[in-house]
């Protein structure tokens, strides 16, 4: 079973930025697709960002686009999103994910496995 294990959430004020890191915790090989959703409190789970196998096609939704990056370094299976410019709105706790080839990149029913969450929250 692949465990996914998030860090680098945490409080940080409206502009401020962080950076979030992903890796497993078991064997896996690369997955063709990491993302990264998040969700706020009575709000359902959301796309935010996502990389393929080699790294050379990113995807963001609007809302971060600009402010966001998303990079994967396969020799330490990790995956990161560097948030810049940070919005009260961007709270919230912030997923991991992986998946196969199939299926979009944005639907959270395609993702395979899961990691615990990050919380981030941004004071105004």
């Amino acid at each position: 079973q692949v465990q996914l294990v998030e860090s680098g959430g945490g409080l940080v004020q409206a502009g401020g930025s962080l950076r979030l890191s992903c890796a497993p915790s078991g064997r896996t090989g690369n997955p063709a697709v990491m993302g990264w959703f998040r969700q706020a409190p009575g709000k359902e789970r959301e796309f935010v960002a996502a990389i393929n196998w080699s790294g050379k096609s990113t995807y963001y939704a609007d809302s971060v686009k600009g402010r966001f990056t998303i990079s994967r370094e396969n020799a330490k299976n990790t995956v990161y999103l560097e948030m810049n410019s940070l919005k009260p709105e961007d709270t919230a706790v912030y997923y991991c994910a992986a998946k196969g080839a199939l299926g979009a990149y944005y639907e959270v029913v395609w993702y395979d496995y899961w990691g615990q969450g990050t919380q981030v929250t941004v004071s105004s």
